[in-house]
């Protein structure tokens, strides 16, 4: 067949509806769920014959939230605390000349007659809600390697943070999810720049509004209230 410019396969349906807290990595919040359901045209069955017999995939993905915001040459990578400048090449950055992303992901479940046609769980996924897939290619063992050097990644470990619940913020969130929300929290979803121990931040979840500070060591969240459910009219 020819080929043709890049088009959007399918999308991903995520608990993630702000780019706020969503994990920086694929793979770093591993209990993380998500579903990528295809686009009319590739919705038949032969699109995905055979994918099940891989336990990860990759994705290949439009940063769609940041088209607009343009690119650059350098870029201060959260790890370097955001005051530092490195090649957007040597970073994986969203704003980039071509507006795309890579995720290894775990393949969690192949959902074949759905009324939306085959549906793919996936696990471990750093994706905003809506996010358009570009391509899917199975990951094969030869696509981990080892003896790797992590440029500034190795000079720079984060420890992950300890998170602790205010009891009455504790008992607004489903176990399953909070356990889920404890993982992504302690990889310190903050911009590397900000350290107010006073401030309190903000992000969304699972149809949740989660509200935390920061002191030191420790991420205590201090509310969390239910947002309200999307029109189903629009």
């Amino acid at each position: 067949m020819t080929r043709q410019p890049a088009l959007t396969i399918a999308t991903v349906r995520s608990d993630f509806t702000e780019k706020f807290g969503i994990p920086r990595q694929s793979g770093l919040v591993s209990s993380t769920t998500s579903r990528i359901v295809f686009e009319p045209e590739f919705r038949s069955q032969d699109f995905v014959r055979g994918i099940d017999g891989f336990s990860h995939l990759w994705l290949i993905w439009e940063f769609s939230a940041n088209v607009a915001a343009g690119w650059s040459a350098t870029v201060r990578p959260p790890r370097l605390g955001g005051d530092e400048r490195v090649g957007v090449f040597a970073s994986r950055a969203p704003f980039r000349p071509n507006a795309m992303g890579l995720s290894s992901v775990e393949l969690l479940g192949v959902e074949l007659d759905s009324h939306e046609g085959p549906v793919l769980t996936i696990g471990g996924a750093d994706l905003l809600d809506g996010t358009p897939i570009l391509d899917i290619k199975p990951y094969v063992p030869t696509d981990a390697r080892t003896h790797i050097r992590a440029g500034y990644l190795d000079s720079r470990p984060r420890n992950p943070l300890a998170v602790e619940f205010d009891s009455a913020a504790a008992e607004r969130i489903p176990e399953a999810q909070r356990q889920t929300l404890v993982e992504i929290l302690s990889h310190d979803p903050r911009p590397a720049y900000q350290a107010d121990p006073g401030r309190v931040y903000g992000m969304t979840y699972a149809g949740h509004d989660v509200k935390f500070t920061v002191e030191g060591e420790t991420l205590t969240v201090t509310e969390i209230r239910d947002l309200p459910a999307p029109d189903s009219s629009v």
